[in-house]
């Protein structure tokens, strides 16, 4: 099957999908992916791309340096997909969670600097909301999410904390955030519902719920006052799961979204209503084009991480 732009969405993976050596042997091979990198060490004043391709992974894995990171890696990839297909222009562009600012570069939104500078501020703001308000997150397998909300709110009611559903990821693999408390008590009443897995993250961080009140007021500061630009290309935001139209809409969905959910599902759901068949992941892993084959076999998607996977193209 062909690729064409006007059926191709490029998505962007978010935190979670980072692993020692990302990007490296990129970077060996293409010359604009080396430039991604060297420009990142400059901007952030550190080596990052060192942290990338070598680690150690306690620092890789620390929000921190996690969102830069992953951000930096996908404008690399993107940066070598336009040097080999000049003038490809996708019809729409989504990132999971973090992985949205990486999005909003690639729609002409947010400067490469920018949304380098935003998502190492968002790491760091979500790293000190979890000391202020201590939690984490599980995955739910083998339930709806409506089954996982039911659970949820129980949870929260018969508890002194609060769980929320975090991610919507696809069909029958929700995630779940909260304080220690609700998030236990969500546990068995998910395994009392028929869950066939419950498992916790290895996370000390509850994203996408509002014990990240504190990090998204900070967040909301930086936003503000950072320089957007009207977007290129439609990018489906994480909290409303539509294309985020204009530069106040994109403001918004960024200052909701540490706190709300991502609407993943619904986010597929809509380009792939809209005529996108091909969904281009481009940074480390392959984790949303797992999640692709779990909700559409009438579309594919194409995993593009170092050297070998381009031959896909």
């Amino acid at each position: 099957m062909p690729i064409t732009p006007e059926r191709t969405a490029f998505v962007f993976p978010g935190q979670g999908s980072q692993a020692i050596g990302m990007g490296m042997a990129l970077a060996e091979a293409a010359p604009e992916a080396a430039r991604v990198f060297q420009l990142a060490d400059e901007i952030l004043g550190y080596p990052l791309s060192q942290v990338c391709w070598h680690g150690p992974e306690a620092d890789l894995n620390s929000t921190q340096y996690t969102q830069p990171a992953l951000l930096t890696h996908s404008i690399a990839v993107l940066e070598v997909f336009k040097g080999r297909h000049p003038g490809f222009t996708p019809t729409s562009t989504a990132g999971h969670s973090m992985g949205e600012y990486s999005a909003l570069v690639a729609a002409g939104v947010l400067s490469f600097k920018d949304g380098l500078l935003l998502t190492r501020e968002r790491g760091e703001a979500m790293r000190h909301a979890g000391e202020v308000h201590p939690g984490g997150m599980s995955a739910v397998i083998g339930l709806d999410v409506t089954e996982v909300e039911v659970a949820c709110k129980k949870a929260s009611a018969q508890s002194v904390g609060t769980v929320a559903v975090a991610n919507d990821n696809c069909p029958g693999q929700v995630v779940i955030s909260g304080d220690e408390n609700a998030l236990a008590l969500a546990h068995d009443l998910l395994d009392n519902a028929g869950a066939r897995k419950v498992i916790r993250l290895a996370v000390s961080i509850a994203a996408h719920s509002p014990l990240m009140v504190p990090a998204q007021d900070r967040l909301k500061d930086a936003i503000t006052a950072t320089s957007f630009n009207d977007p290129l290309i439609p990018v489906v935001g994480n909290v409303s799961a539509k294309p985020l139209t204009s530069i106040e809409e994109i403001r918004e969905d960024l200052n909701a979204q540490l706190t709300s959910r991502v609407r993943w599902t619904e986010s597929i759901g809509w380009m792939a209503q809209s005529g996108v068949d091909t969904f281009i992941e481009m940074g480390s892993g392959t984790v949303l084009s797992g999640l692709l084959r779990r909700m559409d076999a009438q579309t594919r998607g194409i995993s593009l991480d170092s050297p070998p996977t381009w031959d896909t193209i």
